[in-house]
Formats: structure tokens, C-alpha cells, sequence
């Protein structure tokens, strides 16, 4: 076949046209990679989680998912009785919003600081007290335990309570005996905890939980208050957290945002709608405790369901100053994450 200059020219102008075309390609940004489309969250037993379920009733986080503009996403709830096993959870990639008490989240952040990935939290989802809480008629304080007692609690040496009993203990018997009570304690879920503290046939004698066992255990006769976490670390105090993966919420900007704006939705609708927050709770944490009874709980003013982080710091300070973690943290600001540090936190 013979070619003409004309259509020489043609070709040639086709190749130059590919090559702009391959060029223009090259420099053009990627394709932004979709958002999770499966949102996983943990949950545990007890009045301090009923954000969560306030956020499962009404699927609040599907809501704000959807206005930020991405397809509605499945959010599962997976039960844990624990930080520990949570924590693991989330750095194996099985889960993508921990919740749980200060202690396992300051712990997780030291663990993975300096990491490629380091872990921080979300927002506070209430302040609580902690009781313990005893059926030996013969403890009035914590100097009055032996060897025959046993404190239940989650977990042994990390949990919140355990870290409570820790500063107690140093309180109580001078600086440097903060294990002073560890040897007593024994790692139970809130409900086994109650359970065995209510029968009165078992070792333990004790326990330190949360709301509404603690409230649950001190309906019953011959069971006692020992202490409160709130007179420990001097006034209110966080008692549960989200937190999350750097990665997470750097991969999934506007579901991480609809999460912060659903959790301010839960906190809202709680604070002006209590009896139907009762409901929710009895609903979601299966309970078959009185309804006035949760109710009276919700109304406490020594509880209170907010994101605001309150006296974290106690517990991280004394958690570096005794060697439970490696980072000494500065301010609440270095283990939470920058969309809650406009907040007035402690």
C-alpha cells in the first residue's frame, strides 16, 4: 500500500495525539479510593456504653454516613468483655472503634506511639463513678483486706478499676505500694463479678465495676461502699473512651467525621430525652433491672454522658510515673485525637 504525504501527516499527528494522551494520563490524579463500606465497633456491658446503643437504635451512624454523601454502610456490634482483648482486636485489623476505660486506651497509645499506626481516642462517652464495693462486714477501708479476700474486677493490673485500686492502694500505704492490693485482685466480666460478690459462696469478697452493678450489688443487704474512683483521682472522672487507628481515620476521613457527629447526636439525645434513654438500655444491654431503678441512674448527677475527657491525666500520669507505660504523656491532647481537642478536657 502506498502512503501519500497527507496521510503520513495524519498518522503521525495521531501518534503525537497518543503520546499527549499518555502523558496527560501519567500527571492526572488517581482515583480516591472509596471509604469502608463496614464499620465495626465494640460494645461491653453496663450503663456506660448506652451512647452506643443509643447510636444502634437509631442508626446514627448510617444517618450521618449517608449525609456526608457515601453509600449507607453496615456497622456491626461486636461484644468484649474486656480492653485487652479489644486492643488486639483493633491492631489485627478485626475491629475499627474500641470502647472501653482509660486505662486499656492510655495503655494501647503508649504501645504504639512511635508506630507507623498509633492508636488514639475518639471523644469521652461519660464521666462515672467507680465503686468498690465489699460483703466482708469487716472492711471498712482498703487497709482492712487479707489474704483471705479476692477483688474481682476486668482485668488484672490494666483495666481502669484496676488502675483505680493501684493509686488507692498508694494512697492508702505511702508512695512506691501501689501493687500493695494487686495479689488480691482476680480478673472477672462485671456480671460474673456481681454474681459472685451477691452469692456470697465464693472467694470473692469484693468487687470494683461499674455503673449499674455497683448500684445493682449496693441494693442488696450486707453489701457495702468501700471507695469511690471519683474520691480517689479528686472529682469527676472519664470512665469510658472511644478510640480507633490513625489509619482508619486518615483512610476513611468523612466516616470518621459521621462517627464524631452520630456520638453528638447519642450525647444530645440522652441528656434531653432520659426516661426513653432508659428504655434503650434495657433494650440493648438486655437488662432486667427496674426501669425507675436505670432511670434513677441516668439522672444522677454524678453521672454524665459527654465527650469531654475529665481528669484522664490522673490516671496517665500516675500509669507513666510507675512504669505501666514507656510515654509520659503532656496533656490529654497527646492520646486523644485533634477533633475533640477544642473541648475543655483534663
Amino acid at each position: 500500500m502506498i502512503r501519500t504525504r497527507g496521510s503520513f501527516r495524519l498518522a503521525w499527528r495521531g501518534v503525537l495525539g497518543l503520546a499527549a494522551a499518555a502523558i496527560l494520563a501519567a500527571g492526572a490524579p488517581t482515583t480516591i479510593r472509596a471509604e469502608t463500606s463496614t464499620i465495626r465497633l465494640a460494645e461491653q456491658p453496663g450503663l456506660g456504653y448506652l451512647p452506643m446503643m443509643v447510636m444502634r437504635e437509631f442508626e446514627l451512624i448510617e444517618k450521618h454516613v449517608e449525609k456526608a454523601g457515601l453509600p449507607r454502610p453496615k456497622v456491626e456490634w461486636l461484644l468484649f468483655s474486656g480492653g485487652a482483648a479489644m486492643n488486639e482486636a483493633l491492631l489485627s485489623r478485626n475491629l475499627d472503634i474500641a470502647s472501653g476505660g482509660v486505662g486499656p486506651l492510655v495503655t494501647i497509645w503508649d504501645r504504639t506511639k512511635n508506630t507507623s499506626d498509633p492508636v488514639k481516642g475518639v471523644a469521652a462517652i461519660n464521666s462515672m463513678p467507680l465503686f468498690l464495693t465489699t460483703n466482708n462486714p469487716n472492711v471498712k477501708t482498703i487497709r482492712d483486706f487479707t489474704e483471705k479476700d479476692r477483688i474481682a474486677l476486668p482485668a488484672v493490673r490494666v483495666s481502669i478499676q484496676a488502675v483505680t485500686l493501684q493509686i488507692a492502694a498508694e494512697k492508702e500505704f505511702g508512695e512506691g505500694n501501689h501493687t500493695r492490693l494487686d495479689n488480691l485482685t482476680v480478673s472477672m466480666p462485671h456480671p460474673d463479678g456481681t454474681a459472685a460478690l451477691l452469692s456470697k459462696q465464693t472467694e470473692i469478697t469484693a468487687h470494683l465495676s461499674s455503673p449499674p452493678f455497683q448500684y445493682q450489688q449496693l441494693q442488696n443487704e450486707g453489701i457495702k461502699l468501700v471507695l469511690s474512683s471519683y474520691d480517689v483521682l479528686g472529682g469527676k472522672t472519664t470512665f469510658n473512651s472511644l478510640w480507633t487507628r490513625s489509619s482508619f481515620r486518615e483512610e476513611n476521613p468523612k466516616t470518621y467525621k459521621a462517627l464524631v457527629d452520630a456520638l453528638n447526636e447519642a450525647m444530645e439525645w440522652i441528656n434531653a430525652n432520659k426516661e426513653e434513654a432508659a428504655d434503650v438500655f434495657i433494650k440493648h444491654g438486655k437488662s432486667k433491672l427496674d426501669r425507675d431503678f436505670i432511670l434513677s441512674m441516668i439522672n444522677d448527677p454524678d453521672i454524665e454522658f459527654t465527650t469531654v475527657p475529665r481528669n484522664t491525666m490522673g490516671y496517665a500520669s500516675f500509669m507513666a510515673r510507675i512504669g505501666s507505660i514507656k510515654n509520659t504523656p503532656e496533656s490529654w491532647k497527646d492520646y486523644y485525637f485533634e477533633e475533640i481537642h477544642g473541648a475543655e478536657g483534663s
